[in-house]
Order: structure tokens, then sequence, then C-alpha cells
């Protein structure tokens, strides 16, 4: 990752290691509510995570007693000082800055990379946002989820209404939007909005990082390949999607990765795969 990313970060910090990049949300003394710096760095970093390709994996984590106590009141305060002139112009500003939100977290689902998300504590509002853009999610036993934003007098606009229902029962869903109330760690597995829970977080994500790791031992390009075919599946029928995997197989499907998993089962060693290439525009080049 460029040092100039990394030495402007206050609001997460980075690092790669074994083809496992660990996302941290790294505002603890703030239960990690997502100040107006955060919508900026969180996908800047993202985005530049994907770019090198020198990552297999994102794991996303937080530092304190909470994953995330979701949007900081700066950004709220910010939208309100926003609410002035001809109502026209001024609703399409405001479109314009959901779109801007909801864009932060449209990365992690347009990333190449599985996302595995490890919450501890609470993970309310914009937090559950996050996490419903997540590819994989875990959770420590005192975890719980919030559509808070009922409970504030607005409607949740950042992606958890459009995700969620894909996640877990539509009626659960209802209900935590109708009425704001927590999802604790328990029902959110029963739910299978989790795959798990754990006592406590270091255990938590020792066990992210072994999942990580196998993860990142597997072809790259097999491996977007299944996020690829998994997301457009869900927003398609199954014809269509039948169809797009044989296309996507007609240019993909090659042999060297193939082969490479194949002789390293016969030599029972690990296989080494090339990494994807660095998503960058060549036009720029």
């Amino acid at each position: 990752m460029s040092d100039n990313l990394l030495s402007d970060l206050t609001t997460v910090s980075v690092s790669i290691e074994n083809h496992i990049a660990h996302i941290q949300l790294n505002r603890p003394e703030k239960l990690n509510c997502m100040s107006p710096a955060f919508w900026e760095e969180f996908p800047k970093v993202v985005k530049e995570i994907d770019r090198q390709a020198e990552a297999r994996v994102i794991v996303i984590s937080s530092t304190g007693p909470h994953f995330s106590a979701g949007m900081d009141l700066d950004v709220f305060a910010q939208i309100g000082r926003s609410f002035e002139g001809e109502p026209a112009r001024r609703a399409e500003r405001l479109r314009r800055t959901v779109l801007e939100l909801q864009a932060a977290f449209n990365v992690l689902e347009t990333c190449r990379l599985p996302v595995i998300a490890c919450v501890q504590g609470g993970a309310i509002g914009a937090g559950l946002d996050l996490l419903c853009a997540c590819d994989i999610r875990y959770c420590t036993e005192d975890a719980f989820f919030s559509i808070k934003e009922t409970q504030i007098g607005m409607t949740a606009d950042v992606g958890t209404l459009q995700r969620l229902p894909h996640l877990m029962p539509a009626g659960i869903v209802r209900e935590m939007a109708f009425t704001g109330r927590d999802l604790h760690a328990q029902e959110a597995v029963k739910h299978g909005f989790v795959n798990g829970t754990f006592a406590d977080q270091a255990s938590l994500i020792k066990h992210v990082m072994k999942l990580a790791a196998s993860i990142a031992m597997n072809s790259p390009v097999a491996v977007t390949g299944c996020k690829e075919m998994l997301n457009y599946a869900r927003d398609h029928s199954v014809n269509d999607s039948l169809n797009y995997i044989a296309t996507w197989q007609s240019g993909m499907f090659q042999m060297p990765d193939l082969q490479e998993a194949l002789t390293a089962q016969q030599e029972k060693r690990m296989p080494s795969f090339e990494p994807l290439h660095p998503n960058e525009s060549t036009m720029t080049k």
C-alpha cells in the first residue's frame, strides 16, 4: 500500500501479511463512530488493497469494546448545515450525499477479494450497513446488531435495508427495522447473519485469520470468480446466472492454476499461484 495513504489514516489502521489484509476501525475512544474522515479513508483503503493485489482476503475488525456505534454526529451536522436553498436543488444535493455514503461500502462488494468481518460488542446503524456488504461475518457472544436509524427518526439509507433481506429472514429484518431493536449474537447465528460466535475477540480473530489463510491458499482467480458469481446470482435469475458463469468460464477458465492445484495435491505440498494483476487502468500508462 502506498506510504502516503498509510501515513494519512486517522480512523482505520491497515496491515498486509501472508496475503491477508487486516483493516481495523481505530477510534475506540469514540466507539468507532464513523466520522467524516472515515467515509473518505475507508473506501480508499479497500480500493488500494484491491488495486495492489498483494492481498487475497480482507479481514475487518475494530478496536475497543464495540465494533461501531455508527454514524458520527459530525456527519449529521454537516448534512444538517446543507438543508438550505431551493427545495429541489437541496434534495438533489442530499441524494448525492447519500449515494456517496453508499459507495463507501459498495466497494466491499465490488472489490475482487472476499471480505470477512469480526464483530465484538455493538454494530449499530452504519456499522451494520458495513457488515451487510461483507461476504462472511463472525462475532463474539456479547455482540449485537441494530438498525438504530428508526429510533432517531429516519430510514436507514446506506445498505442494510437492501442487503440484509438477502442474508436472513425478511420478517426478522422488518421487525428490526420497524422497532430498532437489537439482534443479539445467538439470534444472529440462528438466522444465518453470522457464521458463528466466540467467547472473546482474541479467539474470534484467531479463527478468522485461520479461515482467511485457507482462502488465500486457493487460486485467486477461482476465488474472485466465486465472489463474482455469488453476487450476480443474488441479483439475477438462475437462468441468467448460469448463462453468466458459462460466459465467464469461456475466458477465465485456464489450465495453469488447475494444473498447479492438482500437482500440489499429488506432491502433498502447498500450491503456489500467481497473484491477480493490479486493478488499475491501462489508459494511464
